[in-house]
């Protein structure tokens, strides 16, 4: 009977010592799942800041983390800015493309046809008044309609005298129309404007013999204006 009890006591130590190893354990175990745990969240977190995420922490009810969630940060893009060029005007309120279009209106359907651009942008480079220098063009060689046949022949618009001479006479030749233009409005400057006579009343009594060319010119000048 002694031994019995004996027994019945060695065995209840036995059991709770165990039980007690057991609950020291399981209590080691949780620790090291809650620290391995905020080691997993703490490394996500920093990598998704490295890589302009957002993250969105899921819990369950029992606020026990889970799986975090991902969300991606939409950039914006600045627009491009836009430049816009300022407006030069070079001739009574127009720029330099308006100028050659009005005086495209007035060159009629022949040769000159289009050398709008061309006589308003020679004219401006050079200090000539456009407006006379195409009056000019239209009256003396009448290319408002058809133009002359020194200028169709030899291209001279103004009726320019000098050397090569058209056809061995006593006006020039010129190579192309452009070239022949541009003859003009150099003529122009070199031996009116840039002298000082730059109105249609200077410039009459050395460039023509006639007592009516003041007044055509001027009519062709308010013309144009007007077209």
């Amino acid at each position: 009977m002694r031994r019995t009890k004996v027994l019945c006591i060695v065995t209840i130590f036995v059991a709770i010592t165990m039980i007690s190893i057991g609950l020291v354990i399981e209590k080691d175990l949780s620790s090291n799942y809650k620290y391995s745990s905020d080691i997993y969240n703490f490394k996500i977190q920093n990598m998704a800041a490295s890589s302009n995420m957002i993250v969105k922490s899921v819990k369950t009810k029992n606020e026990q983390t889970v799986k975090p969630a991902f969300k991606e940060v939409e950039m914006e893009t600045s627009p491009a800015s836009v430049i816009i060029p300022p407006r030069v005007e070079v001739y009574e309120g127009m720029t330099l493309e308006e100028l050659g279009e009005k005086i495209n209106r007035s060159l009629g359907s022949d040769i000159v046809a289009g050398k709008g651009p061309l006589i308003a942008a020679e004219c401006v480079n050079k200090g000539v008044d456009p407006y006379i220098a195409t009056a000019i063009l239209l009256h003396e060689t009448g290319c408002g309609s058809r133009c002359s046949n020194l200028a169709r022949t030899c291209y001279n618009f103004g009726g320019q005298k000098g050397s090569p001479g058209c056809n061995g006479g006593a006006y020039k030749a010129f190579s192309s129309i452009d070239e022949g233009l541009v003859g003009l409005i150099d003529n122009l400057n070199n031996n009116y404007f840039s002298r000082g006579l730059n109105t249609v009343e200077s410039i009459g009594p050395k460039y023509a013999e006639s007592g009516t060319w003041v007044s055509k010119i001027n009519w062709y000048v308010e013309k144009i204006r007007n077209n």
